[in-house]
């Protein structure tokens, strides 16, 4: 991570200074000992130098054969290699985590939403069969505390090497005056590549496919704005509430923070062991949102309700809000955060490779004729 450059304050205007003195508005006035300095501004050039350093080895777990240099640089270099592949397509994205920062700030735990952040990245470049090479992040905040920033970026750091990506660099950002010294927001880019024929999509999906389920961690990073409406607004929860239905003494805060689950190695897996079609990673517009994405003209998507039972999470923002089904599939991913299509004759190939990786998958339905709908069917089990 970079950041920008302060002027010390040592050595300012004054005769004891000597030698050349830094310019300021109105130098040699009498009286005048100092010149106005970033840090003035509310900016420490220190602090962010110091979280660079608290992160540095976890940024150097990260790292890739293809990376080249360090940690401090101008740009992040990396170099393909092309003897791998015969027509390369590189794959890029770029995402947020959006208000969950919220509550990761109100509780004061900031190792988690790194993790969150990669997932949302990398697990839209895998969507297409991209592997993930490398990202980039950005931190703003309205101070920079050292052990905060290393604590977010450690969670970055973790996330990337879940997803086999190298962290290749970023910047953080002070903002003093634009937001408070507890207030942070990160961003992030990734970049991965795929085999031009290997690329996968609506374009490969047939009828007769099977759509297999692979099971969120939880609210993962959507939807939250909602959610803090209804439990934290209305309805008038406290994040450090004991909820019975999450089991082991978990509080309503530490649900919501629950890191959301990555994916690209398991997928990556899957396209090497079965004949994989396309995958839908599953975030802002819920199920039905995103399954469409992937869904030639001609065919349609069945998605059985009763093959899965959403986590009790859902329950509770369902009923403190009186929130209709249909909104609650259009908002979140309903304990679903990637689905993979594979032909009919790997169906079961594909789930026994991914229960082996440790991932709850199941087969949620198939692709059958129609005008590019999903058909959500059935009911959620209960209870």
């Amino acid at each position: 991570m970079t950041h920008v450059s302060e002027r010390n304050s040592a050595g300012s205007n004054g005769a004891e200074g000597g030698g050349d003195r830094p310019w300021s508005a109105g130098a040699g006035r009498t009286g005048r000992k100092r010149t106005v300095t970033y840090a003035d501004a509310g900016v420490s050039i220190h602090a962010g130098e110091q979280a660079v350093e608290l992160l540095k080895s976890k940024v150097k777990k990260t790292t890739r054969p293809e990376v080249m240099g360090d940690l401090g640089g101008f740009a992040g270099l990396f170099k393909l290699d092309m003897t791998k592949y015969k027509s390369p397509i590189l794959a890029s994205s770029t995402d947020g985590v959006g208000t969950k920062l919220v509550i990761a700030q109100q509780m004061n735990i900031h190792d988690t939403i790194g993790i969150d952040l990669v997932a949302m990245v990398v697990d839209d470049l895998v969507a297409c069969g991209a592997e993930p090479l490398f990202l980039l992040d950005y931190i703003a905040t309205g101070e920079v505390v050292p052990d905060r920033i290393s604590e977010i970026g450690a969670g970055i750091a973790d996330g990337c090497r879940y997803a086999g990506c190298a962290l290749l660099g970023g910047e953080t950002a002070e903002h003093p005056g634009v937001m408070r010294p507890d207030e942070y927001d990160v961003s992030a880019t990734g970049v991965g590549v795929v085999e031009e024929s290997e690329i996968l999509g609506a374009h490969k999906v047939e009828l007769g496919d099977a759509v297999i389920a692979m099971r969120s961690s939880g609210l993962h990073s959507n939807g939250y704005s909602l959610v803090r409406h209804v439990l934290l607004g209305a309805g008038r929860m406290r994040l450090d509430t004991v909820v019975d239905d999450f089991g082991g003494q978990r509080t309503l805060g530490e649900e919501l923070l629950t890191p959301t689950k990555i994916y690209a190695k398991d997928c990556l897996g899957l396209i090497e062991e079965t004949d994989t079609r396309a995958f839908c990673h599953v975030t802002g517009g819920g199920i039905p949102g995103n399954l469409v994405r992937v869904l030639p003209e001609h065919l349609d998507a069945v998605v059985d309700r009763s093959t899965w039972r959403p986590q009790p999470i859902f329950d509770l923002i369902q009923a403190k809000g009186r929130i209709d089904d249909t909104e609650m599939e259009a908002t979140f991913n309903m304990g679903v955060g990637m689905f993979a299509i594979v032909s009919a004759d790997d169906a079961d190939r594909a789930m026994a490779y991914l229960t082996g990786r440790g991932v709850e998958a199941w087969q949620v339905g198939e692709v059958i004729e129609g005008s590019q709908e999903v058909q959500m069917v059935g009911q959620y089990t209960r209870g």
